[in-house]
């Protein structure tokens, strides 16, 4: 016996196979389509790859035993990942439509499915560019030698550097106070940061440029966006070995801990990591997918798609994990040279009496001989393990630690050229999914009028986008960045994806799923997709749901600040959020994900009353045919 939820007329709102066929003999319809697959792979390899990848899969190893965060994160890549890869990939393709269409199709009831995608994409786009603009700054200020974060700025005296940049160190001034001349609590806005705001335009009108007619002008631009990341970081990984420590890095990244498989939170945090590297429950990959053949191998395209994710990741990892490698092993000579330093300085010796190789000897000794003097000489605990599990995640690793070792190389300025050219494409592409994600579900919902064309409606969406994210581009705008970036995009994420796995197999029905794929691939999918499609996906989505909100629920409301007033500076100071704050999470994260019982709810309310409306105005005719009669006999 099958479990499945009564779908009627729904052989009334799908198009046969013989229908599809004919369409694509005569290659009709108003849809669009790709001028090849290459294209369409690289749009979906651009979007599924982006600044996560980089910067978010290196610090989740680093976190949770290097190498061993490797074994639930490949394992779930493939029990979760390419599961829902392919069931969005084959329902787009099969429906040809966009992510709200393909589930209004499979059911009236279902449409908000796709309203929660178009939120969920227009929140991450809103703040994306916002990341993307940061890049342009920091790409900018490149050409230029020195680098403008290679040193600290005069004081208005021209009598010392700036107390603030002395404190702390020349990145961190450059990126707290001179990109975001940030302020202390996100109650204070601070003020449009006019320079921001010329990289906020220049980010969006890139975008708008790259994505004016759809897939026509997507698919050209992505391949410069999707190649180069790859060029870029082979060059940064054939430069990073060559550097001194950057092998211990490599080590430290590889060589597992395995006594973390046994911590929950590495499972929660690689199942999470494995579906937002995907792009998952966007609703870009459904749409992207509609414009092929529908006779493409779907499968076959979420498996290397997969497997490209995946090595990507991995491969990333291993190129950033050289140079934070190369910056640990910088700094643990520097604190071991300063404590050679005070040893020679104050024991009167001789400069090689104390080197790299019998520093441990030597201090050993006179602590045994000396121990009052050595105390009071207060010397710095140099340990290079503690160096390299120094984790930092998403902008600190990109605007802060890498920009900080590439100021060590040679021809600096040319390494920070690379790497932001890297960063803006990776973060371009990503792009070109999200706002496909928000454009089409608002053409489905005939927001625009129906006579605009794809230029105008794209152009509107960018613009409003543009002013909506000036609140990040203001002297608080990181804070709101965060806030968005860490509860905009989880749960909902998490509701929509086992909202669309549980539709297609128990409201679309998984037998017909099945012949749909047969017609399109010439083979039914086999007991692996069954399995996962049925059962183990949906349970490890249930499962990383409630423990991620647990998770969530049981943290305290905090956030990182840059306070130059406070007592553990340069140290980020953790403070509480206010209490309006809630208010905005629960537009964030509480919203898009009762979107999808909310709108099923209306829909079921507007039915019932249509119907009940139909029966009234039936039982009125009867009434009145019968009373013509009686009239006629009198």
């Amino acid at each position: 016996m099958k479990l499945q939820v009564p779908n009627p007329c729904l052989e009334d709102r799908i198009l046969s196979h013989e229908q599809l066929d004919k369409l694509e003999e005569e290659e009709a319809g108003d849809r669009q389509k790709w001028d090849n697959k290459a294209q369409y792979m690289l749009t979906c390899v651009g979007f599924c790859v982006g600044l996560g990848n980089v910067w978010r899969f290196p610090y989740l190893c680093q976190s949770h035993g290097g190498g061993a965060f490797m074994i639930p994160f490949l394992l779930l890549l493939v029990l979760e990942g390419i599961p829902l890869l392919h069931l969005e990939f084959a329902i787009g393709q099969r429906l040809r439509r966009g992510s709200l269409g393909v589930w209004a199709t499979i059911h009236p009831y279902l449409t908000g499915i796709g309203v929660a995608s178009m939120c969920v994409s227009l929140t991450i786009s809103l703040y994306y560019n916002t990341i993307i603009a940061w890049i342009l700054w920091y790409l900018f200020n490149s050409f230029q030698e020195p680098l403008p974060w290679s040193q600290c700025p005069l004081n208005a005296n021209l009598t010392g550097f700036v107390s603030e940049c002395e404190k702390s160190s020349p990145v961190d001034y450059f990126w707290y106070r001179e990109t975001l001349n940030t302020t202390v609590r996100i109650e204070e806005d601070g003020g449009i940061q006019w320079w921001i705001v010329l990289c906020h335009v220049c980010a969006w009108s890139l975008l708008y440029v790259c994505i004016i007619r759809g897939i026509q002008t997507t698919g050209k631009a992505v391949y410069v966006t999707s190649t180069l990341p790859y060029m870029v970081l082979t060059i940064f990984l054939i430069r990073g070995l060559t550097l001194k420590g950057s092998l211990n890095g490599v080590k430290f990244l590889f060589i597992p801990d395995l006594d973390e498989l046994a911590n929950p939170s590495t499972w929660l945090d690689a199942g999470a990591q494995v579906f937002y590297s995907f792009s998952l429950a966007f609703g870009g990959l459904i749409s992207f997918s509609s414009y092929n053949s529908v006779h493409n191998n779907c499968e076959q395209d979420a498996v290397i798609i997969s497997i490209i994710n995946g090595f990507t990741s991995v491969f990333a990892a291993t190129v950033i994990y050289t140079i934070i490698g190369f910056r640990a092993t910088e700094r643990f000579d520097d604190c071991l040279n300063g404590n050679i330093m005070a040893l020679l300085n104050t024991f009167d010796l001789r400069e090689g009496d104390v080197t790299e190789g019998n520093y441990d000897q030597v201090l050993q000794h006179f602590n045994e001989t000396h121990p009052e003097v050595i105390q009071e000489l207060n010397l710095q605990t140099c340990i290079l393990k503690t160096f390299l599990s120094e984790g930092v995640e998403g902008t600190g690793l990109a605007f802060i630690v890498f920009t900080e070792s590439i100021t060590k190389m040679p021809l600096s300025p040319l390494w920070a050229v690379l790497f932001f050219i890297m960063l803006f494409c990776l973060g371009l592409s990503s792009m070109f999914g999200n706002i496909e994600g928000v454009v089409v579900p608002l053409q489905d919902l005939k927001v625009f009028p129906k006579k605009w064309p794809k230029e105008a409606i794209t152009g509107v969406t960018c613009i409003l986008c543009c002013l909506v994210g000036l609140i990040f581009v203001q002297g608080s705008g990181n804070y709101w960045l965060s806030l968005f970036d860490t509860y905009g995009g989880s749960i909902p994420l998490l509701v929509i994806a086992f909202s669309e796995i549980i539709s297609v197999v128990y409201i679309y029905g998984i037998d017909r799923f099945n012949d749909d794929i047969k017609f399109m691939i010439g083979h039914k999918p086999n007991l692996f997709w069954q399995a996962t499609w049925r059962y183990i996906s949906p349970l490890i989505m249930v499962f990383i749901l409630i423990f991620y909100f647990i998770t969530k629920v049981s943290e305290d409301l905090l956030y990182k600040t840059w306070d130059p007033e406070s007592e553990k500076f340069p140290v980020l100071e953790e403070k509480e959020y206010p209490a309006w704050i809630y208010v905005i999470i629960f537009v964030l994260a509480g919203i898009p994900s009762i979107t999808v019982p909310l709108v099923a709810v209306c829909k079921c309310l507007l039915s019932k009353r249509k119907r009940n409306t139909l029966q009234f105005s039936s039982t009125s005719d009867e009434i009145q045919e019968n009373d013509e009669p009686k009239k006629s006999l009198a």
